[in-house]
């Protein structure tokens, strides 16, 4: 079916100008707001390809291109860009803490990695080249230029990433000083010598760049990021909180085979979880004493000795993670696990098993984008549908996602 519109023109004879009417609000191009927002709806609420798309609108009457399909997809979207901007920036002030987890992602034959930062407020996607702290600073970093400084901080940074004493005895003519990108590595390269020890380079880059956002004054700067293990996520927040689930996965990797062993992993894995439960109850009543008596309890479980070789070393590596698992201790509003995360990762595992990847910046960019939007949605219980048909109509009579965050924090 097609609508016309009459649309009137006046001419001006003493300006020498035609001056028309204009379209009714939201009506922009050849296709009207309806579909547009069913087709944005149908690709990423419902996981809809774009060729299944196009096959189920020309079944049902509209003739429209797959190019016209895509355009809509990924061009005159910076409405929706600017909302996920700014509901990232709500989400950062909303909690004390940040969940945080990523997953593969393909960009035009290319593995990349989609980085996903939530809390129960909002989920955002942004996909980002490799596993880097940098690339999860750039993240954090809310589209503000990277800079880099060589203040107290980042040289224990550097000591604790190993960085010889040679070089950071090389570096301590920059103390106190802050760097452009462009000039960090500059300054680098006569350092370290243009092409030459890059996995240093790499460390002090990162550690300058830890430095410098954790003295930024203009975006929220995450505190506590709760993750997994993953090398990545180490040392970018104050507090580094690790996932009880994730850690009791690597028990779960044991395959005993003899009896006595089973029966051993069995019995830890019965006082693993009874601790788990404790910790539960403590984040509901925190106590000092509770978390005093708790942290004694830890060492005396994980100072365990079963004689089942494997297990022994997995107690003994959790023991070595002793500060994060018990972040609760400190900060009772911490989750003790990052299901969050994980079950934000799994949406994008979903899309990506619909559509296997995406083939330009911008197609990427609009994914990441959308995926932010509907997830968030469905965390405040908004109809992403309507909130989508709302936008690309320009009505705009419902109120953002980052407003909507602002209210729902500032009521709990």
């Amino acid at each position: 079916m097609n609508t016309n519109y009459r649309i009137e023109i006046f001419y001006s004879p003493s300006e020498h100008k035609t001056y028309s009417g204009e379209f009714p609000h939201g009506i922009k191009g050849e296709f009207g707001p309806g579909i547009k927002s069913l087709i944005i709806t149908l690709n990423h609420v419902a996981n809809v390809s774009e060729p299944k798309i196009h096959e189920f609108l020309e079944n049902i009457g509209v003739h429209i291109s797959k190019a016209t399909i895509s355009r809509i997809l990924t061009k005159d979207i910076d409405i929706f860009h600017q909302e996920k901007a700014d509901l990232f920036q709500e989400g950062l002030k909303a909690t004390s803490y940040q969940q945080i987890d990523d997953t593969g992602a393909r960009v035009n034959g290319v593995n990349q990695y989609t980085q996903i930062l939530c809390n129960p407020y909002y989920a955002a996607y942004f996909t980002v080249p490799n596993k880097s702290r940098e690339n999860v600073l750039d993240v954090l970093l809310c589209g503000k230029e990277k800079t880099y400084c060589f203040n107290d901080e980042a040289f224990d940074l550097m000591k604790t990433f190993n960085v010889y004493q040679i070089w950071l005895e090389k570096l301590s003519s920059l103390k106190n000083k802050i760097f452009s990108d462009e000039e960090m590595r500059r300054k680098l390269d006569c350092v370290f010598s243009l092409n030459g020890y890059k996995t240093t380079k790499k460390k002090v880059l990162e550690a300058c760049a830890i430095a410098a956002y954790h003295q930024s004054t203009d975006i929220p700067v995450v505190t506590t990021l709760l993750s997994d293990d993953a090398r990545q996520f180490k040392q970018i927040a104050s507090h580094h909180a690790l996932c009880w689930i994730h850690d009791g996965r690597n028990y779960k990797k044991l395959r005993p085979i003899i009896p006595y062993h089973k029966e051993k992993l069995e019995a830890f894995l019965d006082r693993y979880w009874d601790f788990y439960g404790e910790l539960y109850e403590f984040r509901l009543k925190p106590d000092s004493g509770v978390a005093e008596r708790l942290s004694t309890k830890f060492d005396q479980l994980f100072s365990t000795i079963t004689g089942y070789e494997q297990l022994d070393e997995r107690i003994g590596k959790t023991k070595e993670n002793k500060e994060h698992l018990l972040k609760v201790l400190l900060l009772p509003e911490v989750p003790l696990h990052n299901n969050a995360a994980e079950l934000a990762a799994r949406a994008k595992v979903r899309k990506r098993d619909v559509s296997l990847q995406t083939i330009t910046d911008e197609g990427t960019k609009a994914n990441d984008t959308f995926m932010t939007i509907v997830q968030t949605a469905k965390k405040l219980g908004v109809s992403a549908f309507q909130y989508i048909c709302d936008r690309v109509s320009n009505k705009l009579e419902m109120p953002s996602l980052a407003q909507l965050i602002r209210e729902k924090r500032s009521l709990s």
